[in-house]
């Protein structure tokens, strides 16, 4: 014989308080209703945190969370037609920014701009004035060269240019014949490679061309040299009669000036680097030989990128 034994269950006293409590909350005519639970830390704090929800009939709307009516659904969906209809047409825009126009890469079409007008392209240029110190053992040469110096500043840059002897300096300023913005900065530099020790002929080269510059350093720059290693560093730049230093010149295809233990190129860029280097080789004790080979080597580079 079995003997089934049935165990009390909860679940149907749970389902029985859940249908009271409905019962209870429609005889009162109201809404279900939330328990809310006091938080206990302190006496200050009024806020409170939901910690159950009631069970909610189908179709039924919570007081914290009341789902909006289909009207303002509606209305939104009007405004974004709104939206839709306020953005800018093509025939809105104007001529000077429409299709008439080159395209750009990303595929807008440029503005059109009306030519400028011809006050509007002359540039005024303020008075700008320069003063350039002289050495004293380059004043000499400068009386004698006045003439040639001069002439070039004023001819080709439209400068004003004078001698001030007492001073020991040459200063220009712009005038109205003046027609390049950096005028003043070339003359700077021709008169400055003057007075470095550059012919006259080989400095007005600065004045015709724009990527010619002037490089100065000394010696002791490279490497610290005294005494008698210092003259036979400066011999081997020089060479014999120049030769070493002409060699230098006509390969790099620029001009130097061994002046004590300074010494100053003047070229392009990248023709200044080769000079350099080849003159700090010598001073750092290299064989004449051994540049001359190097120099023939770049020589031979250049004439090929020539062609």
């Amino acid at each position: 014989m079995v003997v089934a034994v049935q165990t009390p269950n909860s679940a149907p006293e749970n389902v029985q308080k859940r249908k009271n409590r409905r019962k209870i909350a429609r005889k009162n005519g109201s809404k279900p209703t939330l328990k809310l639970a006091a938080s206990h830390a302190s006496n200050d704090e009024d806020m409170h945190d939901i910690t159950e929800v009631a069970d909610l009939p189908e179709g039924s709307t919570s007081s914290l969370f009341p789902i909006p009516p289909p009207e303002s659904i509606i209305e939104n969906d009007n405004g974004n037609d709104d939206d839709d209809e306020i953005m800018i047409d093509d025939s809105a825009v104007p001529n000077s920014l429409s299709g008439t126009g080159n395209d750009n890469r990303n595929g807008a079409a440029a503005p059109l701009f009306p030519p400028a007008s011809a006050s509007a392209q002359k540039v005024l240029l303020k008075s700008e004035s320069r003063r350039i110190p002289v050495p004293p053992h380059r004043m000499t040469p400068l009386k004698k060269d006045w003439v040639t110096i001069f002439g070039p500043l004023t001819e080709i840059l439209g400068l004003q240019v004078r001698m001030n002897v007492q001073r020991r300096c040459v200063e220009m300023r712009t005038s109205k014949h003046t027609k390049d913005v950096g005028a003043i900065q070339k003359g700077a530099d021709f008169v400055k490679a003057y007075s470095l020790g550059f012919d006259v002929n080989d400095a007005i080269a600065l004045l015709r061309l724009d990527d010619l510059y002037l490089d100065s350093f000394e010696i002791k720059d490279v490497k610290t040299l005294h005494g008698d290693h210092l003259s036979r560093a400066i011999g081997r730049i020089a060479g014999q009669d120049g030769k070493t230093k002409f060699t230098i010149e006509n390969t790099s295809r620029t001009r130097i000036v061994l002046a004590d233990t300074k010494i100053h190129i003047m070229g392009s860029f990248q023709n200044i680097k080769i000079a350099r280097d080849a003159i700090v080789s010598l001073i750092l004790g290299s064989p004449p030989g051994k540049v001359y080979a190097g120099l023939r080597t770049i020589s031979s580079r250049m004439k090929q990128r020539a062609i």
